[in-house]
């Protein structure tokens, strides 16, 4: 008689049943709570509210400065994660103890400091702002708070697959005659790929629901500095709940979109590991 896996958790049913409790009170209630106040609009009614002027140009700088921000950690991410892997140096821990300082510090935190260190008289603004580089109160300091926040993702992303990666491949295809980028781009990309891709994701749809750290370095003017979160804010304290719910479901749609299309890339990317 075959022998049973031992498991030190409970039985399926009983674990499955305790999951399912608890995502759906976290997580599956609140969305159909949102889901089912939005089918309280007509697609007339919701689609005024989710596409009018100042929504519009909400999406345009959140969107634009989440993909910006998001491609920047992609590269230095990757970057940074490959040296800390790699390389030992002195420092080295606190540099990888300090990646995960955006996790511990409060948003709010951040923006202020931010925004201080880049306003005209900030440590470095001073020198930036004479020579037209405003990052503060800008689109431009939106974009630096997004990326601050999402570093962290993609770093931790990589790391686990930089530390698996077996350096026995890289020596064999240099024996063979190939050169760094040969190897790189041949060897080393194809297998960090999906995780990128994993890491890119997951900063931009950080970034796209960030609010505390853009509300203190953002001017927040509408039609130049509101991002869409804080537009969602605005409305709740206008007591337009209607308006706030339809952006709340743009967001929502944009982020599963997301989801889904970096989940499919993530599966064509795995074919290339082998």
């Amino acid at each position: 008689m075959a022998s049973k896996r031992f498991n030190a958790l409970p039985g399926f049913g009983l674990t499955m049943g305790v999951t399912l409790f608890f995502l759906s009170a976290i997580v599956l209630l609140p969305f159909a709570g949102l889901v089912l106040r939005t089918l309280g609009l007509s697609w007339s009614e919701f689609w005024g509210l989710a596409t009018t002027d100042r929504a519009m140009a909400a999406y345009r700088l959140t969107f634009g400065a989440s993909l910006i921000a998001a491609v920047t950690n992609a590269i230095f991410g990757t970057l940074l994660a490959w040296v800390l892997v790699r390389y030992e140096f002195p420092g080295r821990r606190f540099i990888d103890a300090m990646v995960d300082f955006p996790f511990a510090l409060p948003t709010a935190v951040a923006g202020l400091t931010l925004a201080n260190l880049f306003s005209a008289n900030g440590w470095l603004g001073r020198f930036l702002v004479p020579l037209g580089i405003e990052g503060a109160f800008t689109p431009l300091g939106v974009t630096l708070a997004l990326t601050f926040v999402g570093l962290p993702f993609v770093v931790r992303t990589l790391q686990p697959v930089l530390e698996g990666l077996e350096r026995e491949v890289e020596e064999v295809a240099a024996t063979l005659g190939a050169g760094r980028l040969r190897t790189f781009a041949s060897v080393i990309a194809p297998s960090l790929l999906p995780a990128i891709l994993t890491g890119f994701a997951q900063a931009f749809a950080r970034a796209i629901g960030e609010y505390g750290s853009v509300v203190f370095i953002s001017s927040n003017k509408p039609f130049e500095g509101e991002i869409a979160p804080y537009l969602i804010m605005m409305r709740l304290e206008e007591f337009d709940y209607a308006g706030a719910i339809a952006l709340a479901v743009v967001l929502l749609v944009f982020s599963f979109v997301l989801l889904i299309v970096i989940n499919l890339l993530e599966q064509w990317a795995s074919h290339f590991e082998h």
